[in-house]
């Protein structure tokens, strides 16, 4: 039997690098995303293995739309990986309502919305395989840090529901863990980050450097796992250290 993930937010980044993963695995994968001209020029490199699937999660009808187009190609899911995110980052006296929401829509609302439709597969799935759900939450729903109002709020309420879904979902066979990723040298940090905001980071940091897509992706598919088969209800910090070292970058405040 070929196991099967669901990626969420898989056209770039820590999704494309775990999709990938996946796919040297031996698993089938479908990924999803909502720009549709990225996902399917990146879906293309894995050929039959990946089936790609241009859905926005944040917004419900798409969700059940999606789930209803994965269910065409696929009988089960093994892993359900909800990595799909935005950043905005800005004060809170700036941070308007809009901002807010289009933060926690796709942050927060479309982890539940994706979740909470793809149950009745995965726990269909856990009876005769296994299933499990890693949500991506972030160090920013860690540890406080100023310009992160509505991301870093979004994050810690992703560790939460993280929680509540491995309370409730356990008893059908799902397992249910958040990989809290730390700076990474992806796209967006890269576009956001300054060289001082790098340093200072570096600093901070107990392995002094960024993770890599890929060592967050192997944390994630570990997670997904049957060798994590008695792991649920937990948060793993892909992080280099960072958060165990205290809280404050003067450098993140400017």
């Amino acid at each position: 039997m070929v196991e099967v993930a669901l990626v969420t937010g898989a056209a770039r980044g820590i999704g494309l690098a775990t999709t990938r993963r996946f796919v040297n695995q031996g698993m089938r994968v479908a990924m999803v995303d909502r720009d549709g001209d990225v996902l399917r020029q990146e879906a293309a490199q894995f050929g039959d293995a990946v089936v790609p699937l241009e859905y926005d999660i944040s917004v419900p009808e798409q969700v059940s739309d999606m789930v209803g187009e994965f269910q065409s190609h696929f009988a089960g899911c093994q892993a359900l990986i909800n990595n799909a995110g935005v950043a905005d980052f800005g004060p809170i006296s700036e941070t308007t309502f809009e901002r807010w929401r289009r933060v926690m829509a796709t942050n927060l609302d479309g982890v539940f919305l994706v979740s909470q439709a793809m149950t009745p597969i995965l726990a269909k799935t856990a009876k005769e395989s296994y299933s499990s759900i890693v949500n991506i939450a972030s160090i920013s729903g860690l540890r406080a840090s100023t310009l992160r109002v509505a991301y870093g709020t979004s994050k810690a309420a992703v560790i939460q529901l993280t929680l509540q879904q491995a309370a409730e979902l356990g008893e059908m066979g799902i397992r249910a863990n958040c990989v809290a990723p730390g700076p990474v040298d992806t796209k967006l940090a890269l576009a956001v980050h300054t060289q001082e905001i790098r340093e200072a980071y570096h600093d901070a940091m107990p392995l002094n450097r960024y993770g890599s897509e890929d060592e967050i992706a192997s944390a994630i598919c570990y997670l997904a796992s049957r060798d994590a088969s008695f792991v649920t209800g937990q948060l793993l910090a892909a992080d280099g250290g960072f958060h165990a070292v205290g809280i404050g970058l003067p450098a993140l405040r400017q």
